[in-house]
């Protein structure tokens, strides 16, 4: 996940760290979120009203079973309460909701809770991460949210830390150590999901030349109960499974792919489907991002840019489907992994929807990875489709090396990490795409870490061997919402914005989709038809995808906004920036 070298001067910019005692929650807060558990959320499945993992469910739809507000009143939709993050980089968290208390991160990892009926503060947990490392991070000093199990919420700080703390005081429980070599630029802005009692997390870091892996913690004491690499290691060394020593043999080792890592962070999306013990990851771009330079003799270099099945218990390997072999492109597969069980061609099949940053729409079989599917759903330069292999039809540009490439999409992708979510409705996935035009050209001179002049962003430690925009770029700019039929692989209505890097989408019962948007507004459609039936004006930029619940019968819908992240820190749609808020509405609201 990558952004313009210009961008990258925020990250030195350090803010103060807020020393402020807030007023403990009582106990009775506590309550609820000490029943939350595999079993709590499979039952909240039934009526969705509380909020209790980062997709909503362990499929991560975003598909809520409310319907108060539906598409003939939601134009009554108003403000009831606004919350201060008190930030000013990008806010890319969708909050949790659990019996009436919301648990939402923050830049820089802090962690807030709030009375979901008012938005009163109920305590404030900042990990202190160093203001001086935030060059360490490819894409902003963000955090994508929190998970609650028993009584704990977890997070991911932006210095590798995973920690646990107590609902009902804020206090720290336990924290642990997740980066396996210090010496090298390791981040965590991926939300963690809680399976089995086993808190799940990845890292970042491929810009910087780092080995990608996912580990699960116990989630009562923090100790470690498995890990798997994404990427092989150094093939001098004993290989840590057969996985990987099957890895190893669509790598060259005349690159020397070790000594850069090779890539491959899992640094987002996850899933997980009870029924068939998998936990399902997305695992991300090669390190260095060029492909000749990484492995010159080429080859599929496993397992970047794949869908990864693991067993939930062990972390063992079970399949894989690799979306983009010899990823050239930054093209990573991190994006929102969607479970469903759809009729395809007259048979029930348990699939995962997918839309990862090359710019394809890919069905493919959780049970066994098998490929059904792949679309194209923005138009694309670097392949024409798939075969019925699931492979890659590449066109003759797509590599080349000796001028730059005017790649659609760009290392920004045809859609990003906003989320999307699926309505079993309507049969839609509700999709932010984008074009960010630039182009890439191989850059033969590269060293690792020899911070060369005219290395891109090589004096802030990032290692690409590639050199950006070295002519301009002639393809457009775009940013649309896009209504996808995954059964027929094909667009059923849009909506075009006015700049890229749009907020992430939540659908309902209700017949809607919400969104916020670049240009500052949080917008409600048909979820049929895409009619716009309601907005609100935001005041900056939103990324983040908003939540919906229930409290005291009522439904609520909440989004937390802030501008920011890779395309954020360079480019902005709105008049302003604001700091960081969280906007909550309810039919008839008068804030």
């Amino acid at each position: 996940m990558c952004k313009l070298g210009v961008s990258l001067l925020a990250f030195v910019i350090a803010l103060p760290v807020l020393s402020v005692c807030w007023p403990a929650a009582t106990q009775s807060n506590n309550a609820p979120a000490a029943r939350v558990d595999g079993a709590f959320i499979r039952q909240n499945d039934a009526q969705t009203k509380d909020w209790p993992t980062i997709g909503l469910d362990y499929a991560e739809t975003r598909f809520s079973k409310l319907k108060q507000i539906d598409d003939s009143n939601v134009k009554d939709l108003g403000l009831v309460w606004s919350y201060d993050l008190e930030s000013t980089r990008g806010v890319e968290a969708t909050p949790l909701v659990i019996g009436g208390v919301m648990y939402v991160s923050a830049p820089w990892s802090i962690v807030h809770a709030i009375d979901a009926r008012t938005g009163k503060r109920l305590w404030v947990y900042d990990p202190k991460v160093p203001r001086a490392i935030g060059y360490k991070g490819c894409c902003d000093v963000v955090n994508r949210g929190v998970a609650v199990h028993k009584g704990k919420v977890y997070v991911g700080a932006y210095d590798g830390r995973l920690i646990a703390i107590d609902t009902a005081t804020g206090k720290k429980v336990w924290e642990t150590d997740t980066v396996i070599d210090h010496s090298r630029s390791y981040t965590i802005t991926g939300a963690p999901r809680v399976f089995k009692g086993n808190v799940v997390i990845g890292n970042g870091g491929a810009e910087y030349g780092v080995r990608g892996y996912v580990t699960a913690y116990d989630a009562e004491s923090g100790a470690q109960k498995w890990r798997w690499f994404t990427v092989p290691g150094d093939p001098n060394k004993p290989f840590e499974d057969e996985s990987m020593e099957s890895a190893a043999k669509t790598w060259d080792p005349a690159g020397r792919y070790w000594e850069a890592g090779g890539g491959g962070t899992a640094w987002d999306s996850f899933s997980f489907d009870p029924e068939l013990d998998l936990v399902f990851i997305g695992t991300g771009n090669g390190s260095p991002w060029s492909w000749t330079m990484r492995s010159p003799a080429g080859g599929d270099n496993l397992y970047l840019s794949s869908l990864v099945a693991l067993n939930a218990d062990t972390g063992k390997y079970v399949w894989h489907y690799q979306e983009t072999p010899g990823d050239n492109w930054d093209f990573t597969a991190t994006q929102s992994i969607i479970l469903a069980d759809l009729q395809i061609e007259g048979r029930q099949r348990k699939v995962i929807l997918h839309a990862p940053k090359n710019g394809f729409f890919f069905v493919i079989d959780r049970t066994n990875g098998q490929f059904i599917s792949a679309k194209n759903f923005v138009d694309v330069n670097w392949a024409t489709g798939y075969d019925s292999n699931g492979r890659p039809i590449e066109t003759p540009e797509a590599r080349q090396t000796d001028k730059p490439r005017d790649n659609i999409p760009s290392i920004f992708g045809a859609h990003n990490w906003q989320p999307m979510s699926f309505n079993p409705q309507t049969g839609l996935v509700y999709l932010p795409a984008q074009h960010v035009p630039l182009t890439l050209m191989d850059d033969k001179t590269w060293k690792f870490n020899a911070n060369v002049p005219g290395a891109f962003s090589g004096g802030l430690g990032w290692n690409v061997a590639t050199r950006i925009n070295a002519e301009p770029p002639k393809s457009q700019p775009f940013g649309r919402l896009i209504a996808w039929d995954p059964v027929q692989q094909k667009e059923v209505w849009r909506e075009e914005h006015l700049s890229p890097w749009n907020g992430g989408t939540l659908t309902t019962a209700g017949n809607l989709v919400l969104q916020g948007t670049a240009d500052g507004r949080f917008v409600a459609y048909n979820a049929k038809t895409g009619a716009k039936l309601w907005e609100t004006p935001t005041g900056t930029g939103v990324v983040a995808a908003p939540a919906t619940y229930e409290v005291d019968g009522k439904q609520f819908v909440s989004v937390a906004v802030g501008w920011g992240g890779a395309y954020g820190m360079a480019r902005r749609a709105t008049e302003r920036k604001s700091t960081g808020t969280i906007y909550t509405f309810e039919l008839r609201g008068k804030a």
